[in-house]
């Protein structure tokens, strides 16, 4: 019988999933094996316990669902927990029904994190969630291990999953992803994990079912240009920089080779590449070990495919049964696929991980045992909740109707996120403690609120229109909240094939510009839809971004409206017109433009989008100057010895440049400072422009000033040749303050390439 920690008996509630255990080195079966001597390093004492276990019981450890081996006083344990934007419902967390651990912070999804561009806050924000996942693990209710981030550029406005990344461009999310893990880990790879994070989905990821090709069985043809410069990087930073414990490999194949069968990407590149160590694990997403045989008919059988995955350095087969990867390596053992060795070298790693977590270390001895219920979602949290969602809202337009006049007494809210409340915290979410609608945000505000729900988010009725413009007519504002949600239009499994605003919204919003009151429009949603017709009509005098803003996010968007806080966020990704999706295939993974893609992202867009990149208005006005005007020439050969020093040249400082932001207007607010370059450098084609630095510079009053030191590094000016390697190229460039550039220098950088980093080939390329 296995003991567990007396806190366990005396606060768990009756009934719940999982009940986690930790093993009992004092008292219990294991107290004399290695592996509870603090002394041993991580992996000698994983490897004492790993050492114990039979056949059977390796294989069942390389489930996500592991069963308890009494004998050795070890419980059950569940390696797949969610924690995307606060501890999230999943196999290995439970809430209870009331109560202690009934609830936990839900901040804001990533993509409205991301827009807020201030890496400061993504690790408060990751610091909070990795204490509360903690509280949970503390009294059963949750694992140590999570399947978060989602890391995958969002390349493709109709991407289901967009809504779970911070944007579209892979050097914001390389910053984004450093002080994500910074925060859930505890720190960038310290002695004991706080939690272990896991960066998925490597890789080329970004399709779930368009046109009838799914994300189990689609082929990912990349370049290896492309892959090095846009699908890879945000993966280097996460495990090369953060140190990650964990990654996730993915359904789709690349190249011909599924993910989690392909040697190349989780040895050659991962572990050989970027340093994950044998220290470190890799999980396939929930049964792509399976689809290694069933749709990308990849092997002849399902125990070939476990064995080739294993082999290829997939260590958990996650499935949603539990059992997938397990159920298949018996047969591979028993016909020599694979050996004792590889189940044990798989494992080893597993139990590595949960040493440098503490799971068999005495409570009394660790920091993190003793975080509890009082730390879930405390008055701090609630405010960085909030905070958060303030943070990330983005201005698309304002005719000059925000903020608010107090002349503004009685408003009507209508349209299908009025009055929404799970619906704002989008997916891969939990409980969370309060959830404020937009509707109860006006009313918290002091408005006389009217409510018409009007039509749904894809709606084809109008039974609600004569109540909505009813109501619109007794206002003296119209805020219309719509846009698409995670139930009906963008989810997991789900693809869009449209960009334009779903259902009749609007339609409805036509018949409420006829009461000829003014109009505020709240768009809700992970992905952009176009807003071209209503940035062109006057009747529309607002249009404000709200993503998916989590518990708090009535109240942020009404500090918004009201001027209580002022708009600073700009959106990460960018707003195409409706014909982008008539334009290019999903499947179609190339960056650059060609005769039948008309360019991927805002770096190689070759159209006119609706609203750009880094677009984001504020409800004053900003000049910009250099502090000290940046050289107009630089030398390659300056660099080339520091360059052949380093171990991650990429990393080294290519110049510092300061800019001075003054408010010119009458409203303190933030500003997010983003540096852009472009220029004649290197292969073609070349970008239109690509962000090599960002800082959020908080809270400048009126006539006040406020400093950014924008730090650009030698791997945000590389480009990549056809090979994959990044090189330092010489020619013109142009760097731009700001969307559209406020502030712009051109300089010279002359001598002869040099290489910075190389690119391991794939030999399915």
């Amino acid at each position: 019988m296995f003991i567990f920690a007396l806190v366990h008996l005396l606060f768990a509630p009756t009934s719940y999933a999982a009940l986690y255990g930790f093993p009992d080195c004092t008292n219990g079966p294991l107290k004399n094996n290695i592996v509870c001597d603090t002394a041993k390093s991580p992996r000698e004492r994983a490897q004492a316990v790993v050492s114990l276990f039979t056949i059977d019981e390796l294989i069942n450890r390389t489930a996500n669902e592991n069963p308890e081996i009494p004998r050795l006083g070890l419980s059950g344990y569940n390696w797949w927990s969610e924690a995307l934007h606060g501890v999230a419902t999943s196999p290995g967390v439970t809430f209870a029904p009331s109560g202690n651990f009934s609830f936990a912070t839900s901040f804001p999804q990533p993509i409205l994190l991301g827009a807020a561009f201030d890496d400061a806050l993504v690790k408060e924000v990751a610091t909070v969630i990795s204490t509360e996942t903690r509280a949970f693990n503390n009294f059963g209710f949750a694992g140590l291990d999570y399947f978060t981030p989602n890391i995958n550029p969002f390349k493709d406005p109709r991407w289901g999953r967009g809504q779970e990344t911070p944007g579209e461009d892979p050097f914001h999310i390389s910053q984004y992803v450093l002080q994500l893990i910074n925060g859930l880990q505890g720190g960038i790879d310290p002695p004991q994990f706080k939690i272990v994070a896991s960066c998925k989905h490597l890789a080329a990821y970004d399709l779930e079912l368009w046109q009838g090709i799914a994300r189990f069985s689609f082929d990912a043809i990349v370049t290896t240009q492309d892959m090095s410069e846009f699908y890879l990087p945000p993966f280097q930073s996460c495990v090369r920089d953060a140190k990650v414990a964990s990654v996730m490999c993915s359904y789709n194949e690349i190249n011909g080779v599924p993910s989690c069968a392909n040697s190349w990407l989780l040895q050659d590149l991962l572990r050989g590449e970027w340093g994950f160590d044998d220290n470190r694990w890799v999980t396939a997403d929930c049964d792509a070990v399976d689809n290694i045989w069933r749709t990308h008919h990849f092997t002849s059988t399902p125990e070939e495919a476990a064995a080739i995955a294993l082999k290829a350095g997939t260590d958990v087969g996650c499935a949603r049964n539990g059992t997938a990867f397990a159920r298949d390596l018996p047969a591979a053992f028993n016909q020599s696929m694979i050996t004792r060795a590889d189940l044990e070298e798989a494992v080893v790693k597993l139990y590595t991980s949960l040493v440098r977590l503490g799971y068999f270390d005495s409570p009394e001895t660790q920091p993190f045992r003793q975080i509890d219920w009082s730390d879930v979602n405390v008055p701090s949290t609630q405010a960085l909740a909030h905070r958060a969602a303030v943070e990330g809202v983005v201005l698309l337009k304002n005719d000059g109707i925000l903020p608010l006049d107090r002349k503004f007494k009685r408003v009507a809210l209508v349209g299908p996120w009025a009055n929404a409340t799970v619906q704002m915290q989008g997916n891969y979410h939990g409980i969370a403690p309060f959830l404020i609608s937009p509707l109860q945000g006006a009313i918290d505000a002091g408005y006389e609120a009217i409510f018409e729900f009007g039509t749904a988010v894809t709606g084809n009725t109008t039974d609600g229109f004569s109540a909505a413009t009813a109501a619109a007519q007794s206002a003296d504002l119209v805020i219309f909240a719509g846009g698409i949600d995670e139930l009906s239009i963008e989810r997991e499994g789900q693809d869009r094939t449209e960009i334009t605003w779903p259902g009749n919204q609007l339609e409805l919003l036509t018949e409420l510009e006829r009461a000829g009151k003014p109009i505020v429009v709240l768009q809700f949603g992970g992905g952009q839809v176009d807003d071209s017709a209503l940035k062109s009509n006057r009747k529309i005098n607002a249009i404000v971004w709200g993503g998916y803003p989590g518990q708090s996010g009535g109240t942020a968007l009404f500090d918004i409206l009201t001027g209580k806080a002022a708009p600073a966020g700009r959106l990460p990704v960018t707003q195409y017109p409706a014909e982008y999706v008539n334009q290019v295939p999903m499947t179609d993974m190339s960056l650059r433009p060609s005769a039948n893609n008309p360019g991927r992202t805002y770096q190689w867009y070759t159209g006119t989008p609706v609203f750009d990149f880094g677009h984001g208005l504020h409800f004053t006005t900003f000049s910009l100057m250099w502090q000290k005007r940046p050289q107009a020439r630089y030398s390659i050969s300056d660099f080339v010895s520091s360059i052949r020093r380093s171990k991650t040249p990429d990393l080294l400082t290519f110049d510092t440049l300061e800019v001075v932001v003054h408010n010119t207007g009458k409203v303190k607010s933030d500003f997010v400072t983003m540096l852009f370059v472009s220029g004649n450098a290197g292969p073609v084609p070349r970008p239109n422009r690509r962000l090599v630095s960002y800082a959020r510079l908080h809270d400048i009053g009126p006539r006040s000033s406020a400093k950014a030191h924008l730090n650009i590094t030698l791997g945000s000016l590389a480009r990549a040749d056809s090979q994959g390697n990044m090189w330092l190229f010489n020619g013109v460039y142009k760097v731009a303050v700001d969307t559209p550039g406020q502030l712009v220098h051109q300089f010279e950088l002359v001598g002869s390439p040099v290489q910075i980093s190389h690119f391991p080939q794939n030999p399915s390329t």
